[in-house]
């Protein structure tokens, strides 16, 4: 194995645009580690987002920056310490960059080297990275990582109940498509937010209603379709300091659940009488990535891929997800 590999590089702040492949150093595990070449790896906000400089003001990111903590690969490097995976392993996960170790998991912190890349050192010992199924693709491992283990997370804490009505707001996305069949084998009444183009697709997935958000006022739509409230409202899309629309959707002791930031106040939905819960679990207490593979492996969770993009064109692929509406997850394959 030569001792450099082709990644793709931020080089300081900016946009996507500014990213490039380049040539970097091969990581090694130091101990509790391990080497993965990437298969596949999948796309999220904060691979644009702290290269961006969202949070130069309380996070100094260093330079060059390798974006991407969604994963599928193979195992070729153990570092000393390390049970329960060997070279040759197939492997998935989620491992956010070292600079964002405040938010993991203080005990089983699930770190890695940024997955844009041919190889990435990851931590070994953490509930967000499982064996691959065999039955489960590189590329619905990838794009599963986060998808995957924030639906079964939402389920958990949601609590869906058989005939309740559940709103989902930005159900086309990664999230959203991994979530809306569970949703309705739960035997939910969903009701999905999404673009008229992506209508069908919802339906498909389990939306008994589907409301195209861009030339609708999805809080009145609601409210005049179910004047006594819905039940539930999972937000995967508005910044969580803009819900009171979404709150005046639910009934009296309605729940709202949202995974955006910042972290709801007290007051975020507007109104004393329901619940508004964030959905951030870094420590695998409300699922694991070995849920995710179960899950999977039964084909009772499943990624929609809006698409998939070879190596060479990574950085359009960052471009694409920042610049254009993307439906499901996008996922660049190394292999």
């Amino acid at each position: 194995m030569n001792d450099v590999m082709t990644a793709v590089i931020a080089r300081d702040y900016g946009p996507p645009e500014q990213f490039a492949l380049a040539e970097l150093p091969i990581p090694h595990p130091g101990p509790g580690q391990l080497q993965v070449r990437v298969a596949a790896a999948s796309l999220n906000p904060a691979d644009l987002v702290l290269p961006g400089g969202d949070f130069r003001d309380t996070l100094e990111l260093p330079f060059p920056h390798v974006p991407g903590n969604n994963f599928a690969g193979t195992v070729t490097e153990v570092g000393p310490g390390v049970t329960g995976y060997a070279v040759g392993d197939e492997v998935f996960g989620l491992a956010l960059p070292r600079v964002l170790r405040p938010m993991a998991d203080p005990a089983r912190p699930s770190l890695g080297t940024g997955m844009l890349a041919r190889y990435a050192v990851v931590e070994a010992d953490t509930p967000l990275i499982a064996h691959r199924p065999s039955a489960v693709s590189t590329t619905q491992a990838a794009a599963l990582a986060t998808a995957g283990l924030t639906a079964l997370a939402l389920l958990a804490q949601a609590e869906v109940l058989p005939g309740e009505r559940v709103l989902v707001v930005g159900a086309g996305g990664g999230v959203g498509t991994t979530l809306l069949p569970p949703l309705a084998a739960a035997g939910a009444h969903v009701i999905a937010t999404g673009t008229a183009e992506e209508t069908a697709l919802l339906r498909r997935l389990g939306a008994t209603e589907v409301i195209d958000y861009r030339h609708a006022d999805v809080p009145a739509v609601v409210r005049a379709s179910h004047p006594d409230g819905v039940d539930a409202v999972l937000n995967l899309a508005l910044p969580s300091d803009r819900l009171t629309g979404l709150g005046s959707t639910l009934r009296a002791g309605g729940r709202l659940l949202t995974i955006t930031f910042p972290p709801p106040g007290e007051d975020a939905a507007g109104r004393p009488d329901v619940t508004v819960t964030l959905v951030l679990d870094m420590a695998g207490r409300l699922a694991t990535m070995r849920d995710v593979a179960e899950e999977a492996a039964a084909g009772r969770l499943r990624a929609t891929v809006g698409r998939s993009y070879p190596f060479a064109e990574a950085v359009a692929a960052c471009t694409d997800f920042a610049r254009r509406h993307t439906t499901g997850k996008l996922v660049v394959t190394l292999d």
